[in-house]
């Protein structure tokens, strides 16, 4: 069976967990990407064909020069319509373009939800064509606010905002830096951060757990820490998935943000339409012990979720991601590693090679590397990362 893989740049889910499980499941795997020469570095056993994965006529029309699909997949965040859009025309398995793109859209999103009365968020959309000043002169919106991107990801020019000047000030530094992009202010959701991940065929949905995630101060949003949570609340659990139901979200792995306030009502900050990143998808398939990679890449090909998946209720981890402070030069951190004492395995992987020069972003693109560690005892799991955290030193040279 022939799958087609849509993706920007080379990432950790689709190496180490995508890739190899459609290997296990005899797949043969096409990259259709616009950075052919860096998949083709990685992955020189693959067939990778060059395309403007961005427009789904490309990807349909290279799809159809080819052999016959029988699944067209993509864990990118920025590529989900496109996918669904070309599975859909090949007669595929696959998401719902317009929940696709209305969970990309967080502006759609909010509208989406607030027409269907799953939830309520005071926002305002500053068009692509409209300068930020005309788009929020005589705006009555809450302090403190929040501003991104439209279509972002990854905390990329996400923040929170005090005062309408100081709102201004940010909207022109990100357009500024983002010429033409769409952005949207919303209420600041008051509530400590979790994500929920689900998994789907479109009539079973299975819950996977989720995280508690430790952010960096005001006014960004780094994540620095996630703590596996096997099972939130079962009100907030409901609350999250009818917003999910009114969003349309049900088909393939889905990554959702969001906060409970001090009343217990749970919020979406937001939805990814894909399987959780920065190596947490990876942790998660070790922590539940099941093929969890594999388990997505069926649904794409049809296959329904056993009723049960089988997956382990014992689990404790923790992910923690040391990133730079100020910009400058990686002159020292640890190189790989792999720990397994006192029932926790522990790794360690860099992002970022020794002798890189990078500027301050204030999003996961400062990340330098991802601790990860797993075991049955959440105290002990803890333990283990802040000894390794205190025995290891990453430093940036101006």
């Amino acid at each position: 069976m022939r799958m087609y893989l849509l993706a920007l740049n080379p990432t950790d889910s689709v190496t180490e967990g995508f890739l190899p499980a459609a290997r296990s499941l005899g797949l043969r795997v096409t990259v259709l990407t616009d950075q052919p020469e860096a998949h083709r570095t990685r992955h020189p056993d693959l067939e990778v064909l060059p395309c403007d994965v961005r427009d789904f006529r490309e990807v349909i029309s290279v799809v159809s020069a080819g052999e016959r699909p029988d699944a067209i997949f993509t864990n990118s965040d920025h590529l989900q319509t496109q996918a669904a859009l070309a599975a859909d025309y090949f007669g595929l398995p696959g998401k719902d373009w317009r929940t696709a793109l209305r969970t990309k859209d967080k502006a759609l999103l909010r509208r989406h939800l607030r027409t269907t009365g799953a939830d309520r968020v005071r926002c305002l959309e500053v068009p692509a064509t409209t300068a930020p000043a005309d788009a929020l002169h005589g705006a009555a919106l809450p302090y403190p606010c929040v501003v991104k991107p439209r279509e972002g990801v990854a905390s990329e020019d996400v923040v929170r905002v005090e005062t309408p000047d100081e709102l201004l000030a940010r909207c022109e530094e990100i357009r500024a830096r983002r010429p033409g992009a769409a952005l949207v202010v919303e209420e600041y959701l008051e509530g400590e951060l979790h994500t929920l991940e689900t998994l789907g065929d479109g009539n079973t949905r299975h819950v996977l757990g989720g995280f508690r995630t430790d952010l960096s101060p005001a006014p960004y949003f780094i994540e620095e820490r996630l703590t596996y949570v096997p099972a939130h609340p079962p009100a907030v659990v409901d609350q999250i998935l009818t917003q999910l139901d009114a969003l349309g979200v049900g088909f393939g792995a889905c990554h959702t943000e969001f906060v409970v306030d001090g009343s217990g009502r749970a919020r979406i900050i937001e939805v990814n339409y894909r399987a959780i990143g920065d190596q947490c998808d990876l942790l998660l398939a070790d922590l539940l012990g099941i093929p969890l990679f594999a388990h997505v890449l069926l649904t794409h090909l049809g296959e329904p979720l056993p009723a049960d998946l089988g997956a382990r209720t014992d689990g404790a981890a923790r992910l923690d991601y040391p990133y730079a402070r100020r910009a400058g030069t990686l002159t020292a951190a640890p190189q790989r590693i792999d720990l397994d004492s006192g029932g926790v395995r522990l790794t360690y992987r860099p992002l970022r090679a020794l002798g890189e020069r990078h500027d301050v972003h204030h999003t996961n693109r400062d990340l330098l590397g991802v601790v990860r560690a797993t075991g049955r005892d959440q105290g002990a799991v803890d333990r283990a990362v802040e000894d390794f955290l205190a025995h290891h030193h990453w430093e940036i040279t101006p």
